[in-house]
């Protein structure tokens, strides 16, 4: 046999056959981060035989409380709101498959910080006021681009301390 060609004989350590079971993809999907139904539903659907064994194993999972809405809100603020805005913030959430309210009420007590994290941001990446207008645009566009809201970004760029 050539060096090209793959043996048969399955790999040690590697289970013959189907491999890992749904249910076991599904948690180690579920070990590296906290997931939603709707994002375990899409990275598992090619594995499931059925979309009803797929259900079912997510509503087994729900009933157990692995696959929780507010943990997985509570895991993508504390990773990202040192970093982004409301707005980007809310779209990642969305994408996630969440709940309108649940991301509702995310954004919601995003937007009393928001100020003081365009502030952080805005320090760590320039740490001084913009010299002309041209600075200042790209000021203005780097915190838009993290998705921090106008008011916000003007507030952070004219260093207006009013909060």
């Amino acid at each position: 046999m050539s060096s090209y060609q793959k043996s048969s004989a399955p790999e040690p350590g590697r289970a013959t056959g189907l491999g890992l079971s749904l249910k076991g993809r599904a948690l180690r999907y579920l070990a590296a981060r906290e997931h939603s139904r709707a994002e375990l539903e899409r990275k598992l659907a090619a594995h499931a035989e059925s979309p009803e064994q797929l259900a079912q194993v997510l509503d087994e999972l729900q009933a157990k409380d692995f696959i929780s809405e507010a943990r997985v809100v509570e895991s993508v603020i504390n990773r990202r709101a040192g970093r982004f805005g409301a707005a980007r913030i809310r779209h990642e959430l969305q994408g996630k498959g969440l709940a309108p309210e649940a991301v509702a009420d995310a954004v919601t007590s995003l937007k009393a910080s928001e100020v003081a994290r365009a502030r952080e941001v805005w320090r760590k990446k320039f740490g001084e006021a913009a010299s002309d207008a041209a600075e200042r645009g790209k000021q203005m566009r780097f915190l838009a681009a993290r998705g921090f809201g106008s008011e916000a970004i003007r507030r952070v760029v004219s260093q207006t301390e009013d909060d």
